[in-house]
């Protein structure tokens, strides 16, 4: 057994950043972490010019974000790493709930199948920063340590940075600022910006075990506990032998103190038992918070991640959320950027990515509320619910120990076209796309790996397309704004010029309610735009130019 060691990333002189007047830069990311490296790597791959700044120099300590959820693995196929990720991390799908020492509760994330992905993996935060960081690199990322912003003075067509390094101090414009520095965010801080929510009266101690244990791959979270009474434990096994365990400690713990190895390991050694062995590599206390900026957009200023919303832990809400804003706000930039929309496309990130973190909140406040009641009535309803789901399904779901983090429906977005056609299941416009298995050039794949490459249409067909159709699609992908048509079918078809997606199982007609004619129009981040039963190229314009903020 061995604690991890942090790498140490090398400092690069800042001399070619200073100059006078300040250099202006297309687009400059602040901060290092999962956040602000996908939106990077996401920047590359549009082939954006991106610089980051960031104020260490290596990646996280400690295990911090744990749990990645399906949808944040799908996100880091697109951005190149998912399989990395996924063959170090721990990957599960059951959670069990107990009351002292009885299964209570039980839930299947994948209950399915026909999917890539697993419901989660686990994998502690420092492997994906260093799995991101090679990959930001890889892509001719220009990632800066030991560069610490100071000053942003946003301004009508830019912002100007000023960044404190090894060398001296200087100034830098960003006509685009993405802000992705951490719950503190300096920045945020800095600008007066302001940041809601509540502060829960509770405390919690993170422990990252290294030892040798024969635990299933899944989450544990226990209820009053015999090793740890009257208060809730979680439990996470990790890559290489680290086992994540988090005490309820109540709001009267002295931080500091329990934080010491002779408070620390005496409770491990109750859970775990005196003869096992095990070494201790992380130890931290956090506080519950639920809280939100009103506003993820100020002008050329963009929040995301931790900077912009933060949840409380149990849940796996923050770094996933925090992937999900990266993947909605860097397309629409992009686009920006590009010439090819309005900055107004802009305030549909801040819109969506705020009602996605109000849900996110909403989520994890119910499940706080469970695990922590603050009253002797919520405590009361509490236990009786688990007592009750001993011995009685029904009262299985009113057990609320970390409602698990599932991508937000972006239903309300401005940039969908409603239904005007009958359809089932959900993939309803705004809606997160389901994968499902297919076959491309007789090779089995995936549905999302085909996809998240700008704007694309599927179209399902029992044969090859020909007239008016086949004339539509290479329309659609011959306009200012591609849109690269992908046909869908039960067996393989020749179609010169498409991409076909041999839907051999079934699971993409039964997932996306198709037939014949069947169009759908899908977002860069692999959301629907709108869905239509027979393919009519007006429509999908008119959508197209409503999901481009430009009706």
């Amino acid at each position: 057994m061995g604690a991890y060691t942090n790498p140490i990333y090398p400092y690069k002189g800042a001399a070619d950043l200073m100059s006078t007047p300040p250099q202006r830069k297309p687009l400059i990311v602040i901060g290092a972490g999962p956040v602000g490296l996908a939106a990077a790597i996401d920047a590359r791959l549009q082939g954006l010019e991106v610089l980051v700044l960031d104020d260490d120099k290596t990646v996280s300590v400690g295990s911090r974000a744990v749990c990645y959820a399906k949808r944040s693995l799908e996100i880091l196929d697109r951005l190149g790493i998912a399989d990395q990720a996924c063959d170090m991390g721990v990957s599960w799908n059951i959670g069990r709930t107990f009351l002292e020492q009885e299964e209570v509760y039980q839930f299947n994330l994948v209950p399915d199948a026909g999917h890539k992905r697993p419901g989660m993996i686990n994998l502690q935060q420092y492997h994906i920063e260093e799995m991101l960081i090679a990959r930001a690199l890889e892509l001719g990322a220009d990632i800066r340590w030991q560069h610490k912003v100071t000053a942003v003075t946003p301004a009508a067509e830019h912002a100007t940075l000023t960044v404190e390094t090894p060398d001296g101090c200087f100034d830098i414009e960003a006509d685009w600022l993405v802000v992705a520095d951490g719950a503190r965010s300096p920045v945020r801080r800095h600008l007066g910006l302001d940041i809601e929510g509540r502060v829960f009266q509770d405390r919690f101690l993170i422990a990252d075990v290294i030892m040798k244990a024969d635990y299933p791959a899944e989450r544990w979270f226990w209820f009053d506990p015999p090793f740890h009474p009257n208060q809730s434990v979680l439990l996470h096994k990790q890559s290489n032998n680290v086992w994540r365990i988090d005490f309820q400690l109540g709001w009267d713990a002295d931080p500091e103190e329990e934080k010491k190895p002779e408070k620390v390991i005496p409770r491990l050694q109750a859970m775990l038992g005196d003869e096992r062995p095990f070494e201790l590599e992380w130890v931290s206390i956090y506080t519950f918070q639920c809280r939100r900026m009103t506003d993820f957009r100020h002008g050329r200023v963009l929040f995301a991640g931790d900077a912009a919303h933060q949840v409380s832990p149990f849940g796996a809400r923050g770094a996933n959320s925090g992937f999900q804003d990266a993947d909605d706000l860097m397309w629409k930039l992009g686009l920006v950027i590009k010439g090819q929309a309005s900055e107004r496309l802009l305030d549909t990130y801040a819109h969506d990515r705020q009602f996605a973190a109000d849900e996110n909140i909403m989520n994890s406040t119910r499940s706080t509320d469970f695990i922590t009641p603050k009253s002797r009535t919520s405590k009361t309803f509490r236990n009786q619910v688990l007592a009750l789901a001993k011995h009685h399904p029904f009262a299985r779901k009113l057990v609320n120990s970390g409602r698990l983090s599932v991508p937000s429906f972006l239903t309300g977005s401005a940039l969908n076209t409603p239904d005007a056609d009958a359809f089932e299941g959900n993939m309803v416009p705004g809606a997160p796309m389901d994968d499902a298995p297919v076959q491309v050039e007789g090779q089995d794949a995936w549905l999302l790996d085909q996809v998240g490459k700008g704007f694309q249409a599927l179209y399902f067909v029992d044969a090859a397309p020909v007239g008016k159709d086949l004339a539509a699609l290479q329309a659609l992908q011959q306009g200012a704004v591609p849109v690269e048509a992908l046909i869908v079918a039960r067996q393989a078809l020749d179609v010169p010029g498409f991409q076909v997606l041999v839907d051999h199982q079934g699971w993409m007609a039964k997932r996306y309610d198709a037939q014949a004619g069947t169009a759908y129009l899908l977002r860069p981040d692999q959301h629907v735009v709108g869905r239509w039963r027979q393919l009519d190229i007006a429509k999908v314009q008119a959508a197209l130019a409503r999901a481009i903020g430009q009706a």
